[in-house]
């Protein structure tokens, strides 16, 4: 890495995976800062955002998801990967929900945490110039320059990957794009580097996009992948 290091917080209440994912983190060349409590990271969050924070979702003081809603709240506009040993859909949907960016089920590969982690560091900070011009499908309006999603003149509140993947889909629509195109354009790894993050967040993105009775927009395209399309 060039420049400063890129900072990531690791928080974790287990000591020693929080000192193994420190050392791990810092030879590869982050600027690491580790907690052990939700508490303590929340309190280094008002002086200091990281670039990606790593976040255990069992805590003993906070557990990871109510931490995700208050660094959100208190405007952390860093990427948040969160770590669960919790392996259902609902569980996985609810960290998202919470403002992470992405998951990681325990146990893990470092290769693969990595890999998460290099990912939403490439995304952060990312500026409107680098994003293509808004778009619309239907009465789906998509304003870049603010972020901002409506449907029929009703906002839709998306975190940072369900609007990159959504103004993805729809910047190409109607043409399908494949699973693998969507892992390296909205995370910046392969499948192989993949569990099913890409299930979730579409089904995230089709329960907000319907939420008021719309139509379907986002179409599973079997053995290929997903296209955005009005019918």
């Amino acid at each position: 890495m060039s420049g400063s290091p890129m900072t990531v917080t690791v928080v974790e209440d287990d000591q020693s995976v929080r000192e193994m994912l420190a050392a791990v983190l810092g030879h590869e060349g982050y600027d690491v800062a580790t907690h052990a409590t939700a508490r303590s990271a929340l309190a280094a969050a008002s002086t200091r955002t990281a670039a990606v924070a790593v976040v255990d979702i069992g805590l003993p003081d906070l557990d990871g998801l109510e931490l995700c809603k208050r660094l959100r709240s208190g405007g952390h506009t860093g990427s948040i990967l969160m770590l669960t040993a919790r392996h259902t859909v609902g569980d996985r949907v609810g960290g998202l929900d919470a403002g992470a960016d992405d998951y990681l089920v325990k146990p893990f590969a470092l290769d693969e945490l990595l890999a998460r982690v290099r990912a939403l560091a490439r995304r952060h900070g990312i500026g409107v110039e680098r994003i293509p011009p808004g778009v619309e499908l239907g009465d789906l309006v998509i304003d870049v320059g603010t972020r901002r999603v409506t449907r029929s003149g009703a906002p839709i509140d998306l975190t940072k990957f369900e609007f990159e993947l959504l103004h993805l889909l729809v910047a190409n629509a109607p043409t399908v794009l494949s699973r693998d195109q969507l892992y390296q354009r909205v995370w910046g790894y392969d499948q192989e580097n993949a569990s099913n993050s890409l299930e979730v967040f579409i089904s995230q993105l089709r329960r907000k996009l319907e939420a008021d009775g719309g139509d379907r927009l986002i179409h599973t395209v079997r053995g290929i992948g997903y296209t955005a399309r009005t019918a």
